[in-house]
């Protein structure tokens, strides 16, 4: 009667036991991940970071990312800056201003990335110089820019002086020392230009800049 009695027990305890083991598992158990999203956004990073170390090596900085010319395209805004100030680029704000010795705006077409605007030493794009800019070799420039949510991103482009950043050479062009570089995206052209002083249209490119000496010529 008594081995009767305890197996009934045992059984019952082994019956208990493994609806609780059970349980476990059950709560164990992972939600499941939509493993589509994450990879994605990890992939752009990536893919952003190394394109813009390709372009301006390991101290580059990717200040915005996005459709930035409102054109349907992805597209970065890549320095090397001089100072480390902070910038904030933010939509509808303007940013602070920075000191950069390079900047460049890189565009994504068709799984491609290339090279649509360049400040260097001088403002070009893929078609030549803009116009207005200076025929002297900048060596720092002064970098405002904003996203606007109509507009796009609009940069200002400025010769940085030597009380501006420390290591910029001053021999800058004492003409357009004080001159700003206005460079949008022109829906018309479907390219980034600048945009005259007067802001009512943008300047053409030039194949070549003159120095004042040929101008007198």
């Amino acid at each position: 009667m008594r081995i009767r009695r305890l197996r009934t027990v045992l059984g019952t305890l082994s019956w208990i036991m493994a609806i609780f083991l059970a349980g476990c598992r059950t709560a164990k158990q992972p939600e499941p991940v939509d493993d589509k999203a994450v990879p994605a956004a990890v992939d752009v990073t990536d893919e952003a970071r190394g394109v813009a170390d390709a372009t301006f090596g390991k101290h580059a900085e990717i200040l915005a990312r996005g459709d930035l010319a409102l054109n349907g395209r992805e597209q970065l805004l890549v320095v090397n800056r001089i100072s480390k100030q902070t910038a904030s680029g933010g939509v509808g704000a303007n940013s602070s201003p920075i000191f950069v010795t390079r900047a460049a705006v890189l565009e994504k077409d068709g799984g491609k990335w290339t090279e649509i605007l360049l400040c260097d030493e001088h403002l070009k794009n893929p078609s030549g110089y803009l116009g207005g800019s200076p025929a002297a070799r900048i060596n720092g420039w002064r970098l405002e820019y904003r996203r606007d949510a109509k507009e796009g991103l609009e940069m200002k482009f400025a010769p940085a002086e030597r009380s501006d950043a420390a290591n910029v050479s001053a021999d800058q062009d004492s003409v357009q020392a004080g001159r700003t570089f206005d460079i949008r995206w022109n829906k018309s052209v479907k390219r980034y230009q600048s945009y005259d002083q007067s802001h009512e249209r943008y300047l053409s490119e030039v194949p070549s800049l003159e120095t004042p000496q040929s101008i007198l010529k």
